[in-house]
This record gives structure tokens, C-alpha cells and sequence, in this order.
């Protein structure tokens, strides 16, 4: 019928025990399928046991709910949809700067509400947290100088109020 299916990004976030291998379980179902990860994150939740994985997928629309299918066989995965989440992400950038160059550097910093964390003689290191257009625009502009190094964490995200919260009833 001559229509493109548009490539489209969802954010998913599993719950699963807190145990050796399971991401790369996760991770290995993604790469034996050929689905593409834009970022995934994962950190331990206010319970020591389980481990909140984030993963920002990309496809068209039947890969995207391929995706979720197939995760959803091994562990509970929710889509954090923009509307009803709040998600962040954090960039480390070093940028080669002269002396000249140094304030101005800080001025974009200021713009974006960045931080500088570290000035040496030649470069200077910006942190930033924000959400993917803000870390963008502000990679955009500093862009005009020398990015020497760039660290990104990828996405981190919560679903908005109390209605989606997962009460994990685990025995001890």
C-alpha cells in the first residue's frame, strides 16, 4: 500500500529479581531477535531484591509490541508512556575549551541549568540531567566547540501518581 511504518521509540520498564545474569537474559532476548536498544538503565528499587530495568526500544509498531510480547514472557513489563511518566537521563561532556572560550562554555551551562564539575586547563566537564530534547540542545550548542568525551545514561523514568505502583509482596 506504498505506507512507510514510521519508526517510533517506547520506554519499558521491567521489575525482576535482583540475581546474577538476569540482564543480560533481558539483553540477550533483544539481540537473538535483532531489536534495537536505544538505552537501557538498571539500578536496585527501594527493595534490595528487585532491580527496575529501563529500556528505550526502537521500531515500528509491530516491533514494538513484538518487543513487549516477548519481554512480557519473562518478567512484568509496563510501557512508560510520555504522558503519564517522568523520565531523565544524565550527561557527562568534555569540551576542549581556551581561555577565550571558557565563559562562554559556563554561559550555556547556565542556560541549561548544567553544572560544571570539573575545569582544567584546556577542557572543561558539564553534567547534566534533564529530559532527551534538554540533554540534545544543550549536546547541540556545546557542539560548536570541541567535545572532547560524552557519557550518557540513557533514560531512568517513573510512572506519574500512586494508581501504577507494583507492591512487591516477596517472602523473606
Amino acid at each position: 500500500d506504498g505506507e512507510v511504518d514510521e519508526m517510533r521509540k517506547k520506554v519499558f520498564q521491567l521489575l525482576v529479581d535482583n540475581t546474577s545474569g538476569v540482564l543480560s537474559r533481558i539483553s540477550g532476548l533483544f539481540s537473538r531477535r535483532g531489536y534495537n536498544i536505544e538505552s537501557i538503565t538498571a539500578g536496585v528499587t527501594a527493595d534490595p531484591r528487585i532491580t527496575r530495568i529501563t529500556i528505550v526500544a526502537s521500531g515500528d509498531d509491530e516491533i514494538l509490541e513484538q518487543i513487549e510480547k516477548q519481554v512480557s514472557k519473562l518478567v512484568d513489563v509496563r510501557e512508560l508512556k510520555p504522558e503519564k511518566s517522568v523520565y531523565r537521563e544524565l550527561a557527562l561532556i568534555k569540551v576542549r575549551v581556551t581561555a577565550a572560550q571558557r565563559q562562554d562554555v559556563i554561559a550555556i551551562s547556565n542556560i541549561f541549568r548544567a553544572n560544571i564539575i570539573d575545569v582544567g586547563q584546556e577542557n572543561l566537564i558539564v553534567e547534566i540531567t534533564g529530559n532527551q530534547s534538554k540533554i540534545e540542545a544543550c549536546i547541540n550548542l556545546l557542539g560548536n566547540y570541541e567535545i572532547l568525551e560524552l557519557a550518557r545514561t540513557g533514560i531512568a523514568g517513573l510512572g506519574r501518581g500512586t494508581e501504577d505502583v507494583v507492591y512487591l509482596d516477596i517472602e523473606d
